[in-house]
């Protein structure tokens, strides 16, 4: 079916972060083809309104394009059921721990699914399930906003970010406007990890 964009409620999209090299290569994709694959959205209780579960990338790159409507299908199921679904069926796609952790937050907290729920539900252990929570309450929110929007790559945030925060959470938040700083005087990155050092995963 054809939606139009006012009629999608983008509350998840929080969920994903938007690496600028996959949107780039999705946008030009779009421009080429066409959209080949619809989005998933789960109907609401207002009419003519859906809840966006999987597509949020199409989307902006279809905006982006200037167009008016997606294509979408409609799974018959409620929020949370959905959310598990589709990330059962993206299992293939390399997930960090931090996008890990914003979905297990989510449930957690806005569907009330408790550390062993979350555990069965994600056939993981919930010492798993207490790690990726911690991470997220761990990263200050605004660098989790850079990683969504693409600005900072999930793996540096791990890599980088959580040991900062770990020892200090304002010097984390500083550490991506010094790296910027010294790119663009000197063009060069920085490594910011010490030698040795190992991120828990």
């Amino acid at each position: 079916m054809q939606l139009e964009f006012h009629q999608l409620d983008r509350r998840w999209e929080h969920l994903r972060a938007r690496p600028a090299g996959r949107q780039r290569r999705l946008l030009a994709s779009l421009a080429e083809a066409g959209q080949q694959t619809p989005i998933v959205v789960i109907a609401t209780d207002q009419p003519d309104r859906y809840v966006v579960i999987d597509g949020y990338k199409r989307i902006a790159a279809l905006q982006e394009l200037g167009r008016d409507t997606v294509e979408a299908v409609v799974w018959p199921m409620g929020e949370a059921e959905a959310l598990l679904l589709d990330r059962s069926l993206r299992l293939t796609e390399q997930e960090t721990p931090l996008e890990q952790g914003w979905l297990l937050a989510e449930l957690e907290q806005r569907f009330g699914y408790g550390l062993e729920e979350l555990a069965r539900r994600f056939d993981r252990s919930v010492s798993w399930v207490s790690r990726r929570l911690a991470l997220v309450e761990l990263l200050p929110e605004s660098i989790q906003q850079q990683v969504r929007e693409g600005k900072i790559s999930a793996h540096v945030a791990m890599k980088c970010l959580v040991p900062a925060a770990r020892i200090n959470v304002e010097d984390c938040e500083r550490l991506p406007r010094s790296w910027w700083s010294i790119t663009a005087t000197h063009g060069k990155r920085v490594n910011c990890m010490p030698r040795g050092a190992k991120v828990r995963r």
